[in-house]
């Protein structure tokens, strides 16, 4: 279905549509944040039911993704719109080469010129590992400038880029099945033909056949059915191009012949060589018309074209030689494909000693320690005993990790040494902290509420560094000389005034050096850290959802000022990290691409089967009668609705608000939900404004009544300890007026299992108890040791779902009247979504089953190269 100018997909707005582009709809849309003018393409709903295409699309947004070249199309982010995937790209003027070429052929000049910028562009993504494999003209655009653009990486193979040292550097892998024939006749190589595997000289076949086409407005390779054409490719020599079209220099058609040859090992041996070849035919015969020519110029011009070829060239050399004005990144690497989950954002650094990258693998409850050669591979877990560890830091001389080690819930954690390669831990003093990491010089440094401190490097003598009232501090770091603090802060209930602050390694100086919101950087960030020279600082900001690096020079000095931040990525993947490695050269993330896939357990076959299609939701919610669903779209998070076989969809809310925990009421009209601020909304199944609720409100849950909504509190400036003050308030809908559930401190999550009962788990999550309205007492319902990681009531509220964390998770079933307890499935095989603001998840179908979003997404270990000013 077309979309309407005035759509929205994400921040971008519908301004037109474009027409067709490869295998979706293109239409020019708005980017609203960076004020341009973007291109969309938008693969229809029927397609990406279709696992090829769909495959096809997201391989084109990961290919492109991974290049940074003016002959390839710049993609900038990957989304999805109502199911419908779309990738957001530059925007280009002008006409593809189909559209030239129908008009006739080209001027040689040009044929040589736009030979040469594709050859460019074929050889930055085979340097990549990335074999294009359906090069044609309609894939070519040329631009009003005058300028070539690749387009359409869906058939792209990705293979294993070589490596100049010799090393294994695996890039992007996937490849294609033997006997698969893929690629457009006509363009194909001979060896695409019969199925066999394609390297970077099929893209030079293709392109000796588009040089031949533009020469004589002819195509190489032409017969009447695909299958004459194919045999043709396999079997035929094209037509001389001096007969068709006399007075073409004999060396362009030699080029074009050793192109287009049957033999891959008779072809040019890269697209570097190609290019070559072709600068110098054209630079060998041209006059000072511009046109080739047949007659042998004097001698005196000989020399002086030589001599302005050669100043040319050198002034070529010396600007391509000056550093770029700003930091930028020139390649993007995969370095692991291990397919585990990797947390990321501020859950488990990356650190590097220079040889090997050490990081945190597995969901909450389960994380372990692994490592991978700077240069990629396979991933080694590190050896310990530590149970749920996630790395803070690293020793550095690369001796030790700091590893913080604490349950999947834990807001305070305890830090230990790990030492290196053995494994053996040992815990530094006897204190918990929300965060740490070490000077360079060994000693610690952490946090713990709304301070920084320094204690000795075996935890002993900790005194305060810093404070930031009201704000909850974390991701602190220590310069490379010891003599500067970076730290991270948020206010711990509404997730708002995010920021970055610098203090002297002796107190003093304490000032903001990053805001949230400013200098056109998004709202969040977090995880400031020093290059290795202490030139630049790398952080990383959030928008939409999306996190991006970020990189600014830094001061120089305590309480100089920061430069401007510059924005180092921009999808479509999701970067944290900022690792920047020991040479400086590359800079170490972690790469997320999030998607999920709703699934049902069934319990005849012991499968988890796709339910509604394997739709990307997450916390599904039902009306009591079951005729009606309400899910978060993941990951955006954004609010839908629909009837409970997945029909009549309806989305309720959009970006920038982030919907979690949604509620559907008993009648079916409304849906409760909250924000990651702690903000609890109302609002109509038919869509409209939300209704604010409740401040300092999470987790809304309806009486069976439909009068009031029970939620959990946090309560501002009040804290339990050093903990935050939690307790359980009913709000009644009708009137507003709330009042607090006795002895509700420090439980979470109280939803209905009847018009007088409640169900809620202690702050650790390791103990469900029931409360009575009747009779204002709690009691006791079941325990884990395990702990608990969510839960949901049944329609009818007999039974209280939930999962457990651990080694070994599973899903349980909880009979309210006699607190039975039922093993439904192991989740050890089933790899849920590791969504940013709840930790797992399950649901309820109405026929009793239990559901669960299963994360197809990936999260792997990349390696930016970047250029620095």
């Amino acid at each position: 279905m077309a979309l309407a100018p005035g759509t929205k997909l994400g921040p971008y707005e519908i301004i037109a549509p474009l027409g067709a582009g490869g295998m979706g709809e293109v239409y020019r849309a708005r980017d609203p944040q960076l004020g341009r003018d973007v291109a969309i393409k938008v693969l229809p709903a029927y397609l990406s039911r279709d696992p090829d295409r769909l495959r096809r699309f997201e391989q084109e947004a990961r290919a492109a993704a991974a290049l940074n070249h003016p002959n390839i199309l710049a993609v900038y982010q990957l989304g999805t719109h109502e199911g419908s995937p779309y990738l957001v790209s530059e925007l280009l003027e002008g006409s593809t080469l189909r559209d030239q070429l129908l008009r006739g052929p080209l001027p040689v000049r040009k044929a040589v010129e736009y030979g040469i910028q594709t050859a460019h562009g074929l050889a930055a993504a085979h340097e990549k590992g990335i074999v294009h494999r359906d090069l044609k003209p309609e894939n070519l655009f040329l631009t009003k400038d005058g300028r070539i653009k690749i387009l359409d990486f869906g058939l792209a193979k990705l293979t294993q880029a070589p490596d100049p040292s010799g090393s294994a550097t695996p890039t992007l892998t996937e490849g294609t099945d033997p006997g698969v024939v893929l690629g457009t006749v006509g363009y194909m190589s001979p060896e695409q033909v019969r199925g066999h595997a394609a390297d970077g000289r099929a893209d030079l076949f293709a392109l000796g056949a588009i040089l031949y086409e533009m020469l004589t407005g002819k195509r190489a390779f032409h017969k009447p059915t695909s299958a004459d054409t194919m045999s043709a490719i396999l079997n035929e020599e094209p037509p001389v191009i001096s007969q068709t079209v006399p007075g073409i220099p004999p060396a362009l058609q030699r080029v074009v012949q050793r192109c287009v040859e049957k033999n891959p090992e008779q072809r040019f041996h890269s697209a570097s060589d190609l290019a070559f070849a072709l600068e110098a035919l054209s630079d060998a015969t041209s006059s000072p018309t511009g046109a080739f020519a047949a007659a042998k110029p004097q001698t005196r011009w000989v020399w002086i074209a030589g001599a302005v070829v050669v100043a040319i060239a050198v002034a070529l050399a010396i600007w391509f030689s000056r550093p770029p004005a700003i930091p930028v990144v020139e390649s993007v690497i995969q370095l692991t494909n291990d397919g585990e989950p990797k947390p990321g954002e501020d859950i488990g650094d990356l650190e590097t000693d220079g040889a090997r990258i050490y990081l945190t693998e597995g969901l909450a409850g389960n994380r372990r320690i692994v490592q991978v050669s700077v240069s990629g591979g396979e991933t080694a877990q590190l050896p310990t005993q530590l149970v749920n560890p996630a790395i803070a830091g690293l020793a550095r001389d690369g001796s030790a990790l700091l590893v913080l080690v604490g349950g999947a819930f834990s807001q305070r954690v305890s830090m230990w040494l790990v030492s290196l390669p053995a494994g053996t831990a040992r815990r530094l003093g006897d204190m918990e902290v929300g965060d740490a990491s070490l000077f360079p010089d060994g000693r610690l440094l952490y946090t713990l509420g709304s301070a920084v401190y320094v204690a000795g490097r075996d935890g002993s003598n900790p005194h305060k560094l810093a404070q930031v009232p009201q704000l909850l501090t974390y991701a602190p770091r220590a310069s490379p000389s010891g003599d500067r603090v970076l730290f991270s802060a948020i206010d711990g209930v509404s997730g708002e005034n995010a920021a970055v602050y610098e203090v002297a390694a002796d107190g003093t100086g304490l000032r903001e050096v990053l805001k949230g919101g400013q200098s056109s950087v998004p709202a969040d960030v977090c995880c400031a850290r020093w290059s290795p020279n202490e030139k630049y600082v790398t952080f990383q900001a959030r928008s939409q959802g999306t996190w991006d690096l970020w990189v600014v020079r830094e001061g120089g000095a305590i309480g100089r000022a920061f430069g401007s931040p510059v924005r180092l990525t921009s999808g479509p993947l999701s970067y944290t990290g900022g690792t920047v490695s020991k040479d400086e050269k590359q800079i170490f993330v972690t790469g997320s691409k999030a998607k999920g896939e709703l699934v049902r357990y069934d319990p005849k076959s012991g499968e988890f089967v796709p339910y509604l299609g394997g739709i990307s939701a997450y916390d599904t919610t039902f009306s009591r009668d079951g005729k009606w669903m309400a899910y978060i779209s993941f990951p955006e998070h954004t609010l839908w609705r629909s009837r409970a076989d997945g029909s009549d969809r309806l989305q309720l809310t959009y970006p920038p608000q982030v919907v979690v925990e949604p509620r559907i009421s008993p009648d079916g009209t409304r849906v409760a939900f909250s924000t990651p601020e702690s903000v609890a909304y109302l609002i109509s199944m038919n869509g409209g404004t939300p209704q604010r609720l409740s401040d300092y409100a999470s987790a809304p849950d309806w009486s069976p009544d439909g009068n009031a909504v029970v939620v959990g509190s946090l309560v501002p400036g009040k804290t339990i300890g050093e903990k935050a003050y939690l307790q359980s308030r009913i709000i009644d809908v009708r009137t507003g007026t709330a009042s607090v559930v006795s002895d509700s401190q420090g439980l979470v999550g109280a939803w209905f299992v009847a018009q007088d009962k409640l169900v809620a788990a202690t702050e650790d999550q390791a103990k469900f108890s029931l409360f009575d309205l009747t009779s204002g007492k709690w009691s006791d319902l079941v325990s884990d040791p395990a702990t608990f990681g969510a839960w949901e009531p049944s329609l009818d509220g007999k039974y209280l779902y939930c999962t457990t964390l651990g080694a070994d998770p599973k899903a349980l079933r909880i009979r309210i009247a006699d607190h039975a307890v039922e093993t439904i499935a192991s989740l050890k095989a089933l790899q849920q979504v590791n969504d940013p603001y709840d930790i797992t998840e399950i649901g309820v179908a109405p026929d009793g089953s239990a559901l669960f979003t299963r994360d197809v997404g990936t999260q792997e270990v990349y390696a930016l190269t970047v250029k620095w000013p």
